[in-house]
């Protein structure tokens, strides 16, 4: 072999040298890593009957399907009752991630909308159908007042208003049906929020 050759293999040889050795049955394993999960519903607001999907990984125990009282909370192992009401899903993973820490070190959280049963809106007035709708997406006051039937003959059109209850106010949103059904002022097309109230007079 000329001195060309050796040097290569050589080099080869000190190559394969510092790959690491893989054995059958060897006791390394490779790192255990949690799997992210990203909801898609992350920024979703609970409401009062909301049922949630909450679980830590590797955790069994702690993998638990629970309902969102009257009083806005919900209870968990470990750490008892927490208000969950008005809190996004985001929020409420980072409020038991910090209750939960104590026993389970490093959690790795996922909360999740099981089924949606406080996203309620109501339409009252001069419609065909009044009464108070469950959703199951967002809507605006044009598609709202579909579901309800549509207007009746009598309904003063340009009257309509929406009526949304905050704290320690009341929000009033007008709407006037021909003008939006023409395509004008369109931003009164609202996207409705729950326990909006549409007023047909």
């Amino acid at each position: 072999m000329n001195l060309r050759g050796l040097t290569a293999a050589l080099m080869i040889l000190a190559m394969l040298s510092a790959i690491p050795a893989c054995r059958a049955g060897s006791s390394v394993e490779p790192a255990s890593v949690a799997p992210a999960v990203d909801s898609p519903h992350a920024g979703y607001i609970i409401g009062n009957g909301d049922i949630l999907d909450i679980s830590v990984w590797k955790e069994p125990d702690l993998a638990k399907r629970v309902t969102v009282l009257p009083d806005g909370k919900i209870s968990f192992p470990l750490i008892g009752q927490i208000k969950a009401e008005g809190l996004t899903l985001d929020q409420l993973k980072s409020v038991i991630e910090q209750k939960i820490v104590r026993f389970v070190p490093h959690p790795n959280l996922t909360v999740a909308v099981h089924q949606i049963n406080s996203l309620h809106i109501y339409i009252v007035g001069k419609v065909y159908k009044a009464g108070r709708f469950d959703l199951n997406a967002n809507i605006n006051v044009l598609q709202a007042l579909a579901m309800a039937g549509g207007l009746n003959p009598f309904a003063k059109k340009s009257k309509i208003k929406i009526f949304r209850k905050r704290a320690d106010s009341t929000l009033i949103f007008d709407f006037d049906y021909d003008r939006v059904s023409e395509g004008l002022h369109l931003e009164q097309n609202i996207i409705l929020q729950r326990g909006d109230v549409i007023v047909v007079p």
